[in-house]
């Protein structure tokens, strides 16, 4: 098996199955919570079983080297999320806004119905 011919290396940040925008890291997560490759197929649809076998195969083989990706991809993840918390979009803020207003009309204690 070619491994380049299943999966895609993009950048440090991103190594994804071919063909598709999942990255291995989705299936290797699945594979350490302890999915087999036949439920991580109903979870993804998308992906063939031949895929996910070439995702797993390439990972146990090349162990410390895609924990190390792991470990990346969840720094980067978890970068982002804090910038996003920081630096919200206009779109973000006003979200914020409304759920609030929300939640405050909706704690407000409502009038008894009347009989009629």
């Amino acid at each position: 098996m070619v491994v380049e011919e299943y999966i895609e290396f993009v950048s440090e940040q991103a190594i994804r199955v071919k063909g598709t925008r999942i990255g291995i890291e989705t299936i290797v997560r699945d594979y350490q919570l302890g999915a087999t490759p036949d439920e991580i197929i109903l979870r993804y649809p998308t992906l063939s079983l031949l895929q996910v076998y070439a995702v797993l195969t390439y990972y146990l083989a090349n162990q410390p080297v895609v924990e190390a990706y792991l470990a990346r991809v969840q720094q980067s993840r978890k970068e982002a999320w804090q910038v996003q918390q920081e630096r919200p979009s206009e779109f973000v803020r006003s979200l914020r806004v409304r759920l609030e207003r929300r939640r405050r009309l909706l704690s407000q204690p409502q009038a008894p119905m009347m009989a009629p």
